[in-house]
């Protein structure tokens, strides 16, 4: 088990611990904290590289914490890995650690990377992380602006309430400014790349697919034309999971995956029903044979991802003879 590595990420403190060992070190989570344990990594056991003691380094993602350190360790060739929480906390209850602190934390995904030894995958950019940190603020943005919306409403109709009126519409005037640049930011950082430019270009030729979708995937989901399209859905929480023991056949159930761009995938697929060609009479033929709406339009958001990630694979723009034996 030696070789591999955990670091509990927090606002303030880094906490790193190998699996199989007590012991725990600590950094400030800080520009030079981070280039700390990138040295520490690779000057161990006296190899320039690391490469002989560092099998894999595990971190939970942190809502943004652990940026400034996957960078850092990637840009040294190191092999990091960012995991979902819940399958660590998941882990611990399994091996029956229930109690947290941060130097238990670390060395559970310590013995996580260990034991379960998580797919390494390529490291997103710095381009990349800036159009996901747009398209974040974009979205907490407008849902500011919805929750202001409801706000006026309800003080509407009192007269003694006028001061607080201008005050929630003054406030949406803002956001709805601040909306509208984040859309031009986004739309000027896809723009930028050539190859962004190209994605979006022919995700956008899809009927359904319109800016906000084809900006969605292009941010979160960056294997689109690059892998299968079992594991496309899969990426996408759109997989049927089975749900059966012994004889019983259970429901497939889906879960799992990145609920932002399912969200954004379910937008998509309400309007495809309508106008796209191909998703239409899909979408009739299942209602048609006793499926009930909602799994019939998971299955449409399916169809629809699978014939995106084909376009994208194939640099082929919307033909829907071709998107109808996809």
């Amino acid at each position: 088990m030696r070789g591999f590595w955990g670091i509990d990420v927090a606002q303030a403190d880094l906490v790193i611990a190998e699996a199989g060992m007590a012991a725990v070190a600590t950094e400030p989570n800080t520009a030079a904290g981070c280039q700390a344990i990138v040295q520490r990594f690779t000057t161990e056991s006296g190899q320039p590289s690391g490469q002989l003691s560092v099998q894999l380094i595990v971190l939970e993602a942190t809502g943004g914490y652990e940026r400034n350190l996957v960078a850092a360790l990637g840009a040294a060739g190191l092999p990091v890995v960012v995991v979902n929480p819940r399958q660590v906390r998941d882990f611990a209850k399994a091996t029956g650690r229930l109690a947290k602190t941060d130097a238990i934390d670390a060395q559970v995904l310590a013995e996580f990377g260990a034991k379960v030894q998580p797919e390494l995958r390529p490291l997103p950019t710095t381009e990349q992380e800036e159009l996901r940190a747009l398209l974040l603020r974009a979205d907490q943005v407008q849902q500011m602006l919805v929750a202001e919306k409801t706000r006026l409403l309800q003080a509407l109709g009192r007269r003694d309430r006028q001061p607080l009126r201008k005050k929630i519409t003054r406030h949406i005037t803002f956001l709805e400014r601040e909306l509208r640049e984040l859309d031009r930011d986004l739309d000027d950082q896809l723009r930028q790349s050539p190859l962004w430019r190209a994605q979006d270009d022919l995700l956008q030729s899809v009927p359904g697919i319109g800016s906000k979708t084809a900006r969605t995937l292009v941010a979160l989901l960056p294997e689109l034309g690059q892998v299968s399209e079992r594991a496309i859905a899969k990426l996408a929480g759109l997989a049927p999971l089975n749900r059966d023991s012994g004889r019983q056949r259970g429901r497939r159930h889906i879960g799992g995956g990145r609920p932002r761009l399912r969200a954004a995938l379910y937008m998509a697929t309400l309007t495809a029903v309508r106008c796209n060609v191909v998703i239409r009479p899909l979408y009739q033929r299942l209602v048609a044979a006793g499926k009930p709406k909602r799994v019939a339009l998971v299955a449409c958001m399916r169809k629809l991802l699978i014939i995106l990630n084909a376009m994208l694979k194939t640099h082929t723009p919307w033909q829907p003879h071709l998107a109808a034996t996809t």
